[in-house]
């Protein structure tokens, strides 16, 4: 059963941080959720050694912290709805750092950030504090744009954003598995509509493809629970093609406010597998992504599973 309890959203001050915090609030009122709203304050010292003295550095330093702090103040009273109320946290440091090390602590159960750019992780955006936290946390981690086109709840409703059609993508994984958990409690939360996707990929030239099609469907079949089989707002899909332009376009056809995969372990997301289907979703779709890590010790006993 899936808990969350404590919701992490590092902000920068920036519209996609406004949108992340909209998504962590929606969130916060359907599990009675705690927000940490966390600004790290990151300054590099230039590597000359004409630069003033420490006392004025220092001097400046703490300026620019008060004054993060009262921006951080406004930020939280400004983009706040609905009674919920953050614990705003400013840090010192490195920024991925400080928000994997402040995770850890909080014991946070998703992390939700904003990532910057139409195109998301381009290159000249890799090295983004996003993407280095979303290789290395322990927990899941919510990367957000811009909301879908329906995911903004109507004028009146009581969360600024809501969950009408999510789609999980399954690849009958142990790690697939821990993910179908998010996919099942986000869609009970938001009485949303769930869509269990499984993509065909490198089908030889031999394979019946009708057959093949069936087995995944059947596959896809015995992952929705009675509940879900009676609630009628479970459906399964199989595609044939690319697995993650496959996702990103129905996302867009179906105008899904969220997709959930899987990773695999704290390492999974490294520059070795840049051409992995999670990392492309993120990186080229237009839809929040929940990236749902296992680690090594869960899935141990699956590790001749392809990675989603």
């Amino acid at each position: 059963m899936v808990r969350i309890e404590r919701i992490l959203c590092p902000i920068d001050f920036s519209e996609f941080s406004v949108v992340a915090y909209d998504y962590a609030q929606s969130l916060a009122l359907h599990y009675q959720a705690t927000v940490y709203l966390q600004h790290v304050v990151d300054i590099i010292l230039p590597p000359w050694p004409y630069y003033p003295p420490a006392g004025y550095l220092d001097a400046d330093f703490r300026k620019i912290c008060i004054d993060a702090r009262e921006q951080l103040q406004k930020f939280a009273k400004s983009h706040t709805k609905n009674g919920v109320q953050p614990e705003c946290v400013v840090q010192e440091g490195e920024v991925t750092d400080s928000v994997l090390v402040f995770a850890e602590a909080q014991m946070a159960d998703i992390i939700v950030m904003g990532t910057h750019g139409r195109r998301g992780f381009d290159r000249l955006a890799l090295g983004s504090a996003t993407e280095k936290v979303l290789r290395k946390a322990r927990c899941p981690v919510l990367v957000v744009r811009k909301p879908g086109p329906e995911a903004m709840a109507a004028e009146g409703a009581q969360n600024s954003v809501e969950l009408r059609r999510v789609i999980f993508c399954a690849d009958f994984s142990d790690p697939s598995q821990r993910a179908l958990e998010y996919a099942l409690s986000a869609a009970a939360e938001f009485n949303a509509e769930l869509t269990l996707l499984h993509v065909l990929e490198n089908l030889p030239n031999s394979a019946n493809i009708e057959e093949e099609i069936a087995t995944a469907k059947k596959q896809l079949g015995n992952l929705i629970p009675p509940e879900g089989v009676k609630a009628g707002k479970i459906k399964t899909l199989v595609r044939i093609g690319k697995a993650y332009e496959q996702i990103i376009e129905l996302a867009l056809e179906a105008q899904a406010d969220l997709v959930i995969m899987a990773v695999r372990g704290r390492n999974a997301m490294n520059l070795a597998v840049f051409g992995s289907t999670t990392y492309r979703v993120i990186q080229l779709g237009a839809c929040p992504v929940l990236a749902v890590h296992v680690l090594k010790a869960e899935s141990a006993s699956n590790t001749g599973a392809s990675q989603p």
